[in-house]
């Protein structure tokens, strides 16, 4: 779900991705933005943590914008 919105958010030719690409970005950024935010704040919060989830959203936009650019495909 993650990759998904991510790849909705993304500017730029997003398109070209195939899904199965798509969920591993989506996998990778809540794996990458858990960590990151873990370095800077208090894991261990009470209740939703909305930060969070902004923290892996934006991690797996930057994971579909390098995989578009690197598996970008030409539409010559």
């Amino acid at each position: 779900m993650v990759g998904v919105l991510a790849k909705a958010v993304a500017p730029g030719e997003r398109e070209q991705i195939p899904l199965w690409l798509t969920v591993l970005c989506g996998v990778g950024g809540v794996v990458a933005g858990t960590y990151a935010y873990g370095l800077f704040f208090n894991p261990e919060t009470a209740g939703f943590d909305w930060w969070r989830h902004i923290w892996q959203v934006v991690m797996a936009v930057g994971l579909v914008m390098l995989a578009a650019r690197v598996t970008g495909r030409s539409r010559t």
